[in-house]
């Protein structure tokens, strides 16, 4: 088979492998396995350890007179963007590269840019420069994405995917924490030097990104072993192989299994409403609290915290919902979550003024554990009913309709909406955009179903569920 990345030199996806002996083969799979997915767990949470330590020094730098709330504010918007972008082209990148290379080289260049903000006087007291490399940063950021999914299609079939995804989807929630506790480490031991909160994470992100390449290995045919669906006897959703996706060159394939590929097109429509959600609610949880509950704002930030670690229940429990109570089909999780979530917006909303504060707290954390389900599952149904070859575009064109518009409208969208139309309007929208989002992903689940009944003849031929495969023409 030829390299279908050879013009990417030593980032080129490599060859498939003479196959080894099956004793070898069942020796290795198992071990390989837990391997990769610990490699993009701990890579992926590495990532957080320094996509935007900004946010965390703000308050300290706009004290020493260093920035302003406008000037964080554009900053921290040029990293958004980026990211949003750089998420669906790094993948277009990464889908014909190596990913024991691809996500360690992103990790290694993000840490770089946060030494270049840490040591380079100038970057701190130019805005447009800040803003330059903080740009940057995003680009590379986007290339931590891509390759994990790459990884998850490749080395886990349809039918355990849910469960491996939304594991492997909590990663962002350990960096996330991390980065809290070693920014918080660094300024303690420097004295409060907002420059320690940059290039302290970034020295461990650069350890992460060494054991990242050490546990990485691209694909199981790269190293002399089946393709995953043949190993499980699971076959894909969308089965094309990968020599005729490369050959349709990149262009074709955007045109043929993104822009025109109608399943595709309402999964990022979706997710522009899911982060809308996800950030409408979690960005004003505050703001909120403090303006219509009373709350003071130790309570603000106890309903941030909460938002994020029941995220990691939600998620865990949706993925496992799609695998085990669906058998794969992810529309009937996402739909549940989604019209469970609306109904939790709804109850936060309308509780009375009097009402004791820790309710509205636990009713952020449900909203919390509902909406990253929906998150996480429009990534996994992208790569899911998409030919393995493209995963990691069709995942980055949602992630770039979520970031770059879906986020736009919770930030500027929603202070607009406040600011002319109060909250009770700005909560009617955000029970719309469930609406809208149910809807969609409903369309998308006709699609799904279809594939899946085409997936489970399939599974049927070929004997499934632990049975020997049919040999294969």
């Amino acid at each position: 088979m030829s390299n279908p990345g050879g013009g990417l030199g030593f980032l080129s996806a490599p060859p498939a492998k003479p196959r080894l002996p099956q004793q070898e083969v069942e020796r290795l799979y198992p071990r390989l396995r837990m391997q990769v997915f610990a490699g993009i767990f701990l890579g992926y949470a590495g990532f957080y350890l320094i996509r935007n330590n900004l946010t965390l020094v703000s308050a300290l730098m706009k004290n020493q007179g260093l920035m302003t709330d406008l000037e964080y504010g554009i900053i921290a918007n040029a990293v958004l963007l980026a990211y949003g972008f750089s998420k669906f082209f790094s993948a277009v990148v990464s889908d014909r590269a190596n990913a024991r290379y691809f996500m360690p080289l992103g990790l290694a260049l993000s840490a770089l840019m946060n030494f270049v903000v840490a040591f380079v006087p100038a970057v701190a007291a130019s805005v447009s420069l800040f803003a330059s490399v903080m740009f940057l940063n995003g680009w590379v950021q986007g290339m931590g994405w891509p390759p994990s999914g790459r990884i998850l299609v490749y080395w886990f079939s349809t039918r355990e995917r849910g469960w491996k995804t939304s594991i492997w989807n909590c990663a962002h929630n350990v960096g996330g924490a991390g980065v809290g506790a070693a920014a918080a480490l660094a300024l303690e031991m420097t004295g409060n030097d907002w420059r320690s909160a940059f290039w302290f994470p970034a020295l461990i992100a650069l350890g992460v990104a060494l054991l990242t390449f050490v546990l990485l290995r691209d694909r199981p045919e790269a190293v002399g072993l089946p393709p995953i669906e043949e190993y499980r006897d699971d076959p894909a959703k969308v089965e094309v192989r990968d020599e005729a996706v490369h050959r349709m060159g990149i262009w074709g394939v955007i045109r043929t299994y993104i822009l025109t590929d109608r399943t595709i097109m309402l999964l990022a429509v979706c997710n522009v409403f899911v982060y809308t959600l996800r950030y409408g609610v979690l960005n004003w949880i505050p703001i909120f609290l403090h303006d219509v509950r009373g709350a003071d704002i130790a309570d603000g930030i106890t309903g941030f915290a909460v938002f994020e670690l029941a995220g990691i229940v939600g998620t865990l429990l949706c993925g496992w919902l799609s695998d085990r109570v669906f058998n794969g089909y992810r529309t009937g999780a996402g739909k549940v979550f989604l019209g469970a979530l609306a109904a939790a917006i709804a109850v936060y909303w309308l509780l009375p003024a009097a009402a004791p504060i820790w309710i509205s707290i636990v009713m952020v954390a449900i909203i919390g554990g509902l909406i990253y389900g929906p998150v996480m599952l429009i990534g996994l149904q992208a790569i899911d009913l998409s030919p393995r070859a493209v995963c990691g575009q069709a995942a980055g064109f949602t992630g770039l309709f979520g970031y770059v518009l879906g986020a736009t409208l919770a930030s500027s969208g929603v202070g607009l909406m406040v600011h002319h139309f109060g909250w009770d309007f700005t909560f009617v929208a955000l029970i719309l955009c469930t609406v809208v989002a149910w809807v969609l992903m409903a369309m998308v689940g006709k699609q799904e179903r279809a594939l899946m009944e085409a997936h489970d003849l399939r599974c049927n031929d070929l004997k499934c569920n632990g049975q020997e495969a049919a040999p294969k023409t």
